[in-house]
């Protein structure tokens, strides 16, 4: 049964949280303190942490920072604050979603379903790269682990975050196909109204100097101005 860990200070928002996911069959853990939170995923780990941006020791964003230092655990924010910047914020520094408050219990569980059920392991999965320019046969450039969360790029590791993996991910699994960024927002599961549109090309970018440190003059992800992003073998 997946568990869930709500770090709220405010007992009646967190008492509707637990009602609603108990009714939805998840287990709980409520804790009021960021630093506590730290604590006990670090001894207990939680499925997905719903974690408040307002809380009285440290706060949400700087608890998930934290938090990403050892976990790749799924985060949803909670927070009262509705501005796009802070949404994008929240998404760059590693959470999975961002519910504004006042919000319904009933749309947090099915989230909080959403997304465990794309974090379900996958069987892992290699890409081997083909270059349309000779017909000779080319080693394998990428490998993806989805169970261990990974990619391997000309056989060495990639420092890659959660929604790195992702995007990175879809790209590969699909040659050549121009990917816009709400489709590869939907790759990260994030609704593609919520304004994280621009985020995207921050992902990309990261990326990208992740894997010019591995090969400098390569350029596999590649942009395609007014439509998007393709992963092309050829460039790899």
């Amino acid at each position: 049964m997946p568990h869930i860990l709500i770090v709220e200070d405010e007992a009646a928002i967190a008492d509707t949280l637990i009602f609603a996911l108990q009714g939805e069959g998840f287990t709980t853990t409520w804790l009021s303190l960021g630093a506590a939170a730290l604590e006990h995923q670090r001894e207990t780990p939680a499925d997905l942490i719903i974690l408040d941006i307002g809380l009285p020791d440290i706060s949400g964003f700087e608890t998930c920072k934290q938090l990403r230092r050892f976990s790749e655990v799924p985060v949803i924010f909670l927070s009262a604050r509705d501005a796009e910047i802070d949404r994008v914020v929240g998404l760059e520094i590693g959470a999975d979603d961002y519910v504004v408050k006042p919000f319904s219990p009933r749309e947090v569980a099915a989230r909080v379903r959403a997304i465990l059920k794309r974090m379900a392991p996958r069987a892992v999965a290699e890409v081997a790269a083909t270059s349309t320019q000779t017909p000779a046969p080319t080693p394998m450039l990428f490998r993806i682990d989805s169970e261990r969360v990974q990619i391997s790029y000309r056989g060495q590791l990639l420092s890659l975050t959660r929604h790195e993996f992702r995007l990175l991910q879809c790209l590969l699994e699909q040659p050549e196909r121009v990917f816009s960024r709400e489709q590869l927002l939907d790759a990260l599961g994030v609704p593609a109204d919520a304004g994280y549109e621009r985020s995207i090309d921050s992902h990309i970018k990261s990326v990208r100097a992740k894997l010019r440190l591995v090969r400098a003059e390569a350029e596999p992800i590649q942009t395609h101005r007014g439509l998007g992003y393709s992963y092309s073998p050829g460039h790899s």
